[in-house]
């Protein structure tokens, strides 16, 4: 409390000295309010009051006057930061951005990194208001929608509203497991109904259901035009035991003038051609018995396809001739006229179509372009070596070819090798036929058979011995041992059994600058990853060798019935 309060104190000049007693003033004393005194019997004792000014309750309440003002400043104080706070945050460039380069930015960072995070658009409108209008208002971050188990007709139905016009990829997902096959009719059709008005904008289309009368039951109740339509998936999980009826209708009403992309599983539509027409990638699977395609429909189903890049076949039973009627077995080197051109086949896959199935179809296609081969569960695919040797005459840049539990002639396949010189990754799984005789064939530089070779994997072969596999390993490093990196290090002296080779390879490098035609024995591609899964002759003394010269080297050892390792 100020001092202001208190009365004025009198000088004690004014009652000393006369003069300036009359001279001094009193106008800044105040005098004291009048005590208020109880005049009681003679017997009672004075007791002064105390000045009002100078109660407790009156503190008190001065002291609470002050700290609501105290407050109220506080109060103010917070609103004004968080007013500055703002008005700073305001002039970020982040947030000064347009709300069209937002959605551009939005759109790259979700849908241009590869897979789609299911909680990435969530997770922005969880920024703040401005962020979520933006992504609400950006209809292709809501063009992907999938009907399954674990996502919703609400949630199906929600992105199809917020995708407005946009192009749309719609997935249909119900696997073979049994509780899904209880009601999945009926969300099937629930979610068919719910698509069914925006099949003209759907860019993509996938249905995955438990057998085929859940497949037929979705397309009958679509048949609406899909004009801009560009891939479409179809897969059948049960169809072995499935018998059911072929029912003949035409999908989407026959109307997919984009389809670049067919990948049928067990599902039959009367293989009607309109569908394979113009496509870039086809790939069939599943078809058993009465549902397999023939070799004439397939023939002109790839005469529809004359820009047909990818050429998938998998898992057909019932393919090849009958056995009483006259099958081609010996004729294969014979040539085939009229070939079906692909000049932009890059990718074949044959995984358990049949032999006589395939070698009909590769005798009647040519295939300059292709760079990946996959032969699986062929029996005897000497005639499919042959074809592809046929081509490898002429142009045929391959790099990847895999071949898993086949039979072949093993000089022919040594040929076909020499005559593909771009080759970087070879794949064997289970196959028998490779032997001393192959390493040795790739070790010799007469010229170099595969010089960019890289990639090796030998999973499930045991007809080859160490030392001819250590001799192909040792041919593909430079010469100079000490110029080379080792990949496991050792407190051995830098001498390795590599300088046989090395020697072999400073002689021929001698008669390179002799020969004119010394470019084609040029250094070979060291080899970069090998794979000895389940090879059983390999030991681990011979795994820590090729781990010193590969970079990357696969051992896992064959598992016997109990799961022990059987490798010594």
């Amino acid at each position: 409390m100020s001092t202001s309060s208190y009365p004025a104190r009198i000088p004690a000049s004014t009652f000393t000295n006369p003069t300036r007693r009359r001279k001094s003033s009193l106008k800044n004393y105040t005098t004291l309010p009048p005590l208020k005194t109880r005049v009681s019997n003679v017997d009672d004792v004075y007791i002064p009051r105390t000045p009002t000014f100078m109660s407790i309750a009156y503190l008190r309440e001065a002291l609470s006057s002050i700290d609501i003002k105290m407050a109220a400043l506080v109060k103010e104080r917070t609103e004004l930061e968080s007013k500055l706070e703002t008005a700073v945050r305001l002039q970020s460039p982040v947030l000064r951005l347009p709300s069209e380069l937002l959605s551009s930015i939005f759109t790259i960072g979700v849908l241009g990194m590869g897979d789609e995070d299911p909680v990435m658009v969530p997770t922005l409108m969880l920024v703040c208001r401005y962020w979520a209008d933006v992504a609400l208002n950006t209809p292709v971050l809501w063009a992907k929608i999938s009907v399954s188990p674990h996502n919703s007709l609400e949630k199906a139905r929600r992105r199809l509203m917020r995708s407005k016009s946009c192009p749309l990829d719609i997935t249909v997902n119900f696997g073979p497991r049994n509780e899904y096959i209880q009601n999945v009719n009926e969300q099937i059709m629930h979610a068919m109904d719910l698509f069914r008005p925006a099949m003209w904008r759907t860019r993509s289309f996938s249905l995955t259901v438990p057998n085929r009368p859940h497949a037929y039951t979705a397309l009958l109740r679509c048949q609406e035009d899909a004009p801009i339509l560009e891939s479409l998936t179809i897969q059948v999980y049960h169809s072995i035991d499935d018998h059911c009826s072929n029912p003949r209708f035409s999908l989407f009403n026959g109307c997919t003038p984009k389809l670049r992309s067919c990948s049928l599983t067990s599902f039959n539509f009367g293989w009607d051609l309109k569908l394979m027409t113009g496509l870039r990638v086809l790939k069939l699977g599943g078809y058993f018995n009465s549902f397999t395609p023939s070799v004439a429909i397939m023939l002109d189903a790839l005469r529809q396809c004359p820009e047909l890049e990818e050429l998938n076949l998998r898992n057909m039973s019932n393919v090849d001739s009958h056995p009483c009627s006259p099958a081609r077995i010996d004729d294969y080197d014979m040539p085939v006229t009229n070939k079906i051109h692909l000049p932009r086949l890059k990718k074949m896959s044959f995984y358990y179509s049949g032999i006589f199935f395939t070698r009909e179809i590769m005798s009647h296609i040519s295939f300059p372009a292709l760079e990946t081969l996959d032969l699986g569960y062929l029996e005897d695919a000497t005639s499919l070596v042959q074809l592809v040797y046929a081509q490898a005459l002429t142009r045929l840049p391959l790099k990847h070819l895999r071949i898993e539990t086949c039979n072949f002639n093993e000089m022919k396949f040594v040929n076909l090798l020499r005559k593909l010189p771009s080759l970087v990754t070879l794949e064997f799984v289970e196959v028998e036929d490779i032997s001393n005789v192959f390493f040795k064939a790739l070790s010799l530089p007469q010229p170099w058979t595969c010089p960019h070779l890289e990639y090796v994997t030998l999973d499930g072969c045991t007809s080859f011995a160490w030392d001819s596999l250590r001799s192909f390993i040792e041919s593909r490093l430079p010469a100079d041992p000490h110029a080379y990196k080792r990949y496991h290090h050792s407190t051995a002296p830098k001498m390795s059994s590599a300088s046989a080779a090395a020697a072999d390879y400073v002689r021929m490098k001698s008669l390179q600058e002799r020969n004119p035609h010394g470019a084609l024995l040029a250094a070979p591609q060291r080899i970069q990853m090998i794979d000895v899964t389940r090879c059983n002759q390999i030991s681990q003394e011979m795994i820590q060798w090729l781990r010193m010269y590969v970079a990357s080297v696969k051992c896992e050892s064959a598992k016997g019935v109990w799961g022990q390792s059987t490798m010594p």
